[in-house]
């Protein structure tokens, strides 16, 4: 199985990612994980990254593209990936495209998890985080039991600075606003799975299994 995973800020892509290289026991590939590995060992291509990641500039999409196409060749893609973050945009789309066609393979399917922004919204103002062990809670969703105050450490409960209401509106419409264009491109190649996030988490999951199908 060979998937791509779209999904705006909130809406619990990270919870069925997991889920997702589970079931169908294929790599994860985030290219956020990708880039720090390469960094770290120091490749050719992470040097390259770090150049501009250390001047806070955009990593190059060629880069982003070699690096993903050298993590694709590796033994545990034989058999499937799914890639997360990546691709953002149509060109990157367009070269990824372009890379699976010289390795002879195709993308069976494109996940998009859809939920509404203001229920994004919503989920990320009221989440609430300790300070001591990192617990996560949320004030209408998933409360504390003493208001403020972690039930597992007992420590003091905070809101994260870019949870704030005008903070998180303007990255989910970021967001919105580029993978608009990539989401159409995916429609017209008939491979787009649209996933109701609004849902149990289960119910999300369940329908992106039955979505998926049983190719392997």
């Amino acid at each position: 199985m060979r998937i791509v995973l779209l999904g705006p800020p909130g809406a619990g892509k990270g919870t069925q990612a997991a889920s997702i290289v589970k079931k169908y026991k294929i790599p994860h590939i985030s290219t956020g994980d990708i880039f720090r590995k390469n960094i770290k060992e120091k490749t050719a291509l992470g040097n390259k990254a770090k150049e501009y990641i250390d001047k806070g500039a955009l990593v190059p999409d060629d880069i982003v593209v070699a690096i993903v196409e050298d993590r694709l060749t590796k033994e545990d893609c034989k058999h499937g990936f799914m890639l997360d973050g990546f691709p953002r945009t149509v060109a990157q789309a367009q070269a990824l495209d372009e890379k699976l066609q010289n390795l002879s393979i195709n993308l069976d399917k494109v996940v998009n998890i859809e939920v509404p922004k203001e229920e994004l919204i919503e989920r990320a103002v009221g989440r609430r985080i300790c300070k001591e062990c990192g617990k996560t809670y949320h004030i209408k969703f998933n409360p504390p039991a003493k208001e403020g105050v972690c039930g597992k450490c007992g420590e003091e409960l905070y809101q994260r600075k870019d949870d704030i209401k005008e903070t998180v509106s303007k990255r989910i419409e970021i967001y919105l606003q580029e993978t608009k264009p990539l989401i159409n491109y995916y429609e017209k190649q008939k491979i787009l799975i649209k996933v109701n996030g609004e849902q149990d988490i289960d119910k999300v999951f369940s329908d992106i299994v039955n979505a998926l199908g049983s190719k392997i």
